[in-house]
């Protein structure tokens, strides 16, 4: 009896262990095959970023990427030489063809599944380059496509950067870097790089974001003050240089800040909507536009909480509270202005 019992309890476990594409040697090997795929693919998008902003590749670059050893690297490089989509053309490491493709389907996938946590989801800001860098593996060209008639065949992430078509390389980084502009001269926030993710964070907690327009008010070899949409910002180089920007001509800083946001709103003052700001995107815009807060209105500030934040509103009727960075995003006119320009 015991015998018998002990033959169907090893059947039981070999067949736990071994049964076709469900036991559990099958599932690990897929999930190393899985994760082997994964660091390649991750390998074509490194190689490619470096080319399309004119760096050279390397293998120290591929490791660091990767986050495994050279020698791991160059094994990885070495299969993906084999499969056909890289080459090393004297000594330099190149894409082919092949390679360059499942890079720019990789990056398409990557941008529009970011675009979609920030236009259809209420994802924290944070999490939509990690939640992307995920899904990007398991996209399939006809979900991508799918997925970007969705979103309306958007041009650019939330962070900025050019979402490739298909058979669209062209997908380099573009404007200057906070770093290089001049004091007072007002520039449009163009892209903010998501990469590395500490940096991103204290970005993303700054309250900065793609679309905000902003002045440079000092810069030091130590700090750069930046003055956004009704805002002061204290950053460090290195913050600062991950921060993309073009110039706006037509504007002076003395326009920038005269710029007025319903933060600034004190309890007993009347304003009009004049719009949300560009940076305002997705589920969060939607939530305002709902609580009525469109070109036009009149909002008067009721109440602030004993800490200093939210703030109470009313707005056509209905009392709203909202929070000091989700008022920054409301562009107005105060009452005064607005019985000036009546009268």
């Amino acid at each position: 009896m015991l015998t018998a019992l002990m033959v169907v309890t090893a059947v039981a476990l070999v067949l736990v262990a071994f049964w076709p594409r469900r036991g559990v040697v099958a599932r690990w090997r897929a999930g190393r095959r899985f994760a082997i795929r994964v660091q390649i693919e991750d390998a074509l998008k490194q190689i490619h970023k470096c080319e399309v902003n004119g760096q050279v590749p390397t293998l120290d670059g591929v490791a660091g990427a990767l986050r495994v050893s050279t020698d791991k690297a160059a094994q990885r490089l070495a299969e993906m030489e084999e499969r056909g989509l890289v080459s090393h053309d004297r000594g330099h490491l190149r894409l082919r063809q092949r390679g360059r493709d499942l890079a720019l389907h990789l990056i398409r996938a990557h941008r529009l599944w970011e675009s979609y946590l920030a236009e259809q989801t209420g994802v924290a800001e944070a999490e939509w380059h990690p939640r992307a860098d995920r899904q990007e593996h398991l996209l399939s060209p006809q979900q991508t496509e799918a997925l970007s008639a969705r979103l309306g065949h958007p041009a650019r992430d939330p962070h900025g950067d050019a979402i490739p078509n298909a058979r669209d390389d062209s997908i380099a980084e573009a404007g200057q870097p906070l770093t290089a502009v001049a004091v007072n001269a007002p520039v449009l926030i163009t892209h903010i790089e998501d990469e590395p993710g500490t940096i991103y964070a204290q970005l993303v907690a700054q309250g900065l974001r793609v679309g905000m327009k902003a002045c440079v008010l000092e810069k030091t070899p130590h700090r750069i003050r930046l003055w956004a949409e009704g805002e002061e910002h204290v950053l460090a180089p290195i913050l600062a240089n991950n921060i993309s920007v073009a110039p706006l001509p037509e504007l002076q800083a003395a326009d920038l800040f005269e710029e007025q946001f319903l933060s600034s709103l004190k309890p007993g003052e009347r304003a009009r909507v004049l719009e949300l700001s560009p940076a305002c995107r997705g589920a969060e815009r939607r939530r305002l536009l709902d609580l009525g807060l469109v070109a036009g209105t009149t909002v008067a500030a009721e109440m602030v909480s004993p800490g200093g934040d939210p703030t109470a509103y009313r707005v056509r009727g209905a009392l709203i509270a909202l929070r000091r960075e989700q008022a920054n995003l409301v562009r107005i006119t105060k009452a005064a202005e607005i019985e000036a320009v009546a009268a």
